[in-house]
């Protein structure tokens, strides 16, 4: 079965037919276009998965399809490599400005063309995947990009300190220095407001990435960030991973778009603080930090002080504890040793009050 649709469009009749066998026997689906319009026809009617397109053709050249294709929406993100006989830098500089993803030269070697498309295609999947919000769907996606090669981001190559209990990260109005990486341990991010209560905003654990969103940005930070328990970080140094984001901006604009989901799940946990029973922001906030702390899906204890666990509901301590006996009592929860485990997550995701 074909594994991706590619359009190869090349006025060199014996080139495009070679360049079309090659790319069947390895397993793809092929289609061919002689010239620039008829290849702008097929992408429009076809949507092919990745374009490779010679530059100079009649009539419409290789520079009018790319910007025919880029400035579509239906069509914009599709891979596009440019195979061609022009070798000057300042071919090669307009292509790739123009939004082009490679530029192979002929004559090629076919490994290099078969490799230039396996790692486009690659990196096509992972910019088209959705990913969930937070530092969860951050993680996911910086990690999909280094695995597949797209994203020079090692964590194995930086230095990773270790961190005491109550010991504070980074904190309000400072400047970030470093992407963080937790290794180990556990991590919440918090605000205080002026009437001096703290609202926990983010609860991080292993594999979560830190402070990224300032960082991003070009801002100070607007929270504070406390290790909940002994932690080992990694500090990526700030200048290195924002030069790594926009060396690419399709990766850019992936990161971005990632970012615009956190501030959206932010706004709807503060509308649940704001109009959400009492009940059903415990329920939520179980859920939630079960998520968080529990990585993978198993263990469905919870374990985190009633205090700060008031706090990232935005309840008083007492009525926490309350609700926690009522919700124990309907045997949603059990509570052992301190720790609390949820017995019904159906219930609780779903609960009617």
């Amino acid at each position: 079965m074909p594994k991706h649709t590619i359009l190869i469009i090349d006025d060199n009749d014996d080139l495009r037919e070679n360049t079309a066998e090659l790319l069947s026997l390895g397993g793809y689906k092929t289609l061919v276009a002689e010239d620039g319009k008829k290849g702008v026809s097929l992408i429009l009617s076809d949507k092919p998965d990745l374009v490779v397109c010679d530059i100079m053709m009649p009539g419409l050249d290789g520079y009018g399809v790319l910007h025919l294709v880029r400035k579509n929406p239906e069509t914009e993100n599709i891979p596009f490599i440019f195979l061609t006989a022009k070798t000057e830098r300042s071919d090669f500089r307009k292509g790739m400005e123009m939004g082009a993803d490679d530029y192979i030269t002929k004559p090629f070697e076919e490994h290099e063309l078969m490799n230039a498309i396996e790692s486009r295609l690659k990196k096509y999947e992972v910019l088209q995947k959705k990913y969930s919000a937070g530092s969860k769907g951050f993680s996911e996606l910086t990690s999909d990009l280094s695995n597949n090669g797209i994203f020079p981001l090692d964590i194995d190559k930086y230095n990773s300190e270790t961190y005491g209990k109550k010991q504070m990260l980074f904190t309000e109005g400072r400047r970030p220095k470093f992407l963080y990486y937790l290794k180990s341990g556990k991590v919440k991010g918090f605000r205080v407001h002026e009437n001096g209560k703290e609202y926990i905003t983010d609860l991080f654990s292993k594999g979560d990435f830190m402070g990224y969103m300032p960082l991003l940005e070009g801002r100070n930070y607007d929270e504070n960030a406390l290790v909940l328990e002994d932690a080992e970080i990694v500090e990526i140094p700030s200048e290195e991973f924002v030069q790594m984001v926009y060396d690419d901006i399709s990766v850019a604009a992936k990161f971005i778009k990632v970012i615009s989901q956190n501030v959206k799940e932010k706004e709807e946990r503060l509308l649940n603080l704001a109009y959400g029973s009492l009940r059903k922001r415990v329920a939520k906030a179980l859920v939630e930090i079960q998520d968080k702390f529990n990585n993978n899906g198993k263990n469905r204890s919870i374990e985190i002080s009633r205090e700060d666990m008031a706090h990232y509901v935005g309840t008083a301590t007492e009525s926490l504890i309350r609700t926690l006996s009522d919700f124990k009592s309907e045997k949603l929860i059990e509570i052992k040793e301190g720790k609390i485990i949820i017995t019904d997550m159906s219930k609780l995701k779903n609960l009617a009050y």
